[in-house]
């Protein structure tokens, strides 16, 4: 990859983590590798702003982590308004997960077109939230109780391994359409909430020298299914 002014950097790393796979629907199964969403998510973790969006370009692998199964109680609904008691809807269910993960996130900030300042300026903010420690909220591998450590890359490498993975999850688009009204969200750059459906992108994934490379025509489907955007 060939670094830019608006390249960031950042070596992410955890006990646990878990990339679930969208095909299984009841018991969680987890990618062997981060997934090109689950490290947008933790980038944004770190730093977010409406005016720039990550893409990713690849992940490095510095420790793969073992595959370990363990057993859960999970809730078997959404809690809505109206409450329920917890016992009766409690099921227990089996996670298959990694164990003593390691990672290295190269990708590139993108404007979007209401920004102002240059990208140079949130890149920056970026390190310098890096090199403290300091989140918006705290960063996770794949699911919300598996926390992640993150600090700058220092000499880290990946692993020399190849791998392929096949279909993977590269990411959701949150996709515009009043005959769809199936959720409610926000575009940055725009005051009112919009109305629509979320639409599960895929990619074929390898990961080769340690590197799992995403594909750049990847994002540019998925701007245009968001609005025709080109940012």
């Amino acid at each position: 990859m060939g670094f830019t002014s608006s390249t960031v950097r950042v070596r992410v790393w955890g006990e646990y983590a878990c990339f679930t796979r969208p095909e299984f629907k009841v018991e969680r199964v987890s990618y062997p590798v981060m997934t090109p969403s689950a490290a947008r998510g933790l980038l944004e973790a770190i730093f977010w702003k409406p005016e720039f969006r990550y893409e990713i370009r690849r992940i490095g692998v510095v420790k793969p982590g073992k595959q370990m199964v363990i057993l859960r109680n999970e809730l078997g609904e959404r809690q809505g308004r109206k409450p329920y008691y917890v016992e009766d809807h409690r099921q227990q269910r089996s996670t298959l997960l990694l164990k003593d993960v390691d990672y290295i996130i190269e990708a590139e900030m993108k404007l979007r077109p209401h920004a102002s300042d240059p990208v140079i300026k949130y890149v920056e903010q970026f390190q310098r939230r890096v090199e403290r420690g300091q989140y918006h909220h705290t960063p996770y591998l794949g699911t919300r109780e598996f926390a992640a450590h993150f600090a700058p890359v220092n000499g880290e490498a990946p692993a020399p391994f190849n791998l392929t993975i096949g279909t993977m999850l590269f990411d959701i688009a949150f996709v515009e359409d009043p005959n769809r009204a199936e959720l409610e969200f926000k575009r940055p750059g725009r005051a009112e909430p919009v109305k629509g459906y979320a639409m599960a992108l895929f990619f074929e994934a390898e990961v080769k020298h340690g590197w799992l490379a995403i594909p750049r025509e990847r994002y540019l489907e998925l701007y245009r299914l968001e609005e025709g955007q080109r940012v």
